[in-house]
């Protein structure tokens, strides 16, 4: 037994050597999406496996080796682990948990455009995520009608044109930066010939998971445009947060962009003060502010990762007596129908 884990923990090694200098493509393409092989990377019990195929069936495992990296080998209860590992509980169906559950279908006016908000629209930059998320209320999302050619864009972009209401796009997906940089350059082109476009906000996971991707290429482009830029990072975890992610950090700040943070709160994962607290003192040494807590998303397969609406409000009156102001993030809950996020 001892011989077998020192070989498994070799091969693990070689493993990551081998992608240690690959581009992020590479890394990308080379992410964990079976649940076996998860299981056995990090050491779990094949009392896991069960589950972690019954979760895969109804969502795929997607996990990058630099992410993997984070999580604490042999332990069931890592709170990154949580994140990714499919379980059998995602097979239920609670009262209220739906495939929609923010009805985005029925405010989508043209392929890969969602605009719910006064002033504001999201653009579906990319079909594909760098990570599962086993809690993510996209997870039953139709991409395949919401990914639209070069040709077309042109019909969200006559949108865009014709409503001079309109003043940020957001970059969302999927994950926005799971496109080519060719491809996000020519869109943001695109948008910032638009005059009365003032802000590009990128909602992102991919600087995390694989840092690499903040490579010259996107800082190229990004550092170019005249819009003003966001960058919105979703963190959980300050474990989350490594040396290579606080690298990739500055080099987005370097390029002019502001980064803000949205957690969710989920079971298990960071429903307690001392990990609220950790993570937004974590996320300012990185240079990153809280912004958005949200409460977990009624999305069918996610009902393990609930947090009731009392233990939160509970947590941040006791999040308050730890940090500074600058440092708590706005706990909210988005609600269909309404015309922005619904404070706590």
């Amino acid at each position: 037994m001892q011989e077998n884990i020192i070989i498994a923990a070799s091969e693990t090694q070689s493993h990551r050597d081998s992608l240690a200098h690959s581009t992020w493509q590479q890394q990308l393409s080379h992410a964990i999406r079976d649940p076996q092989t998860l299981c056995e990377r990090l050491g779990l019990s094949h009392d896991w496996l069960a589950g972690a195929k019954a979760g895969h069936a109804l969502f795929d495992v997607c996990v990058p080796e630099a992410y993997l990296n984070r999580i604490a080998y042999a332990d069931k209860n890592d709170p990154l682990l949580r994140q990714v590992l499919p379980l059998s509980e995602e097979a239920l169906t609670p009262n209220g948990y739906v495939v929609d559950p923010l009805e985005e279908a029925e405010h989508r006016p043209a392929k890969g455009l969602i605009h719910k908000y006064a002033g504001r629209v999201l653009l579906i930059a990319s079909p594909n995520c760098a990570i599962n998320c086993r809690y993510c209320f996209r997870r039953h999302f139709p991409y395949s009608d919401n990914s639209p050619s070069r040709a077309q864009w042109q019909e969200a972009l006559d949108y865009l044109r014709a409503d001079t209401t309109i003043h940020e796009a957001i970059l969302s997906g999927g994950d926005p930066l799971a496109a080519s940089d060719r491809q996000l350059a020519w869109l943001v082109e695109q948008l910032e010939s638009i005059p009365h476009l003032k802000r590009l906000r990128i909602h992102t996971r991919l600087p995390v998971v694989i840092p690499d991707r903040v490579e010259d290429a996107l800082l190229g482009w990004l550092s170019a445009t005249r819009l003003q830029k966001v960058v919105v990072l979703h963190i959980n975890h300050a474990n989350e947060i490594d040396q290579a992610v606080i690298d990739a950090c500055a080099r987005l700040k370097q390029a002019g962009t502001t980064l803000l943070n949205q957690s969710v709160l989920l079971q298990g994962v960071n429903d307690n003060v001392a990990t609220l607290a950790a993570l937004s003192e974590r996320l300012f040494e990185a240079g990153i502010l809280p912004y958005y807590l949200h409460v977990l998303d009624p999305v069918q397969g996610a009902a393990h990762f609930d947090v009731s609406d009392e233990e939160a409000h509970e947590l941040v009156a006791q999040l308050r007596d730890h940090l500074p102001g600058f440092l708590m993030p706005r706990l909210v809950r988005e609600i269909p129908g309404r015309g922005s996020k619904t404070p706590l």
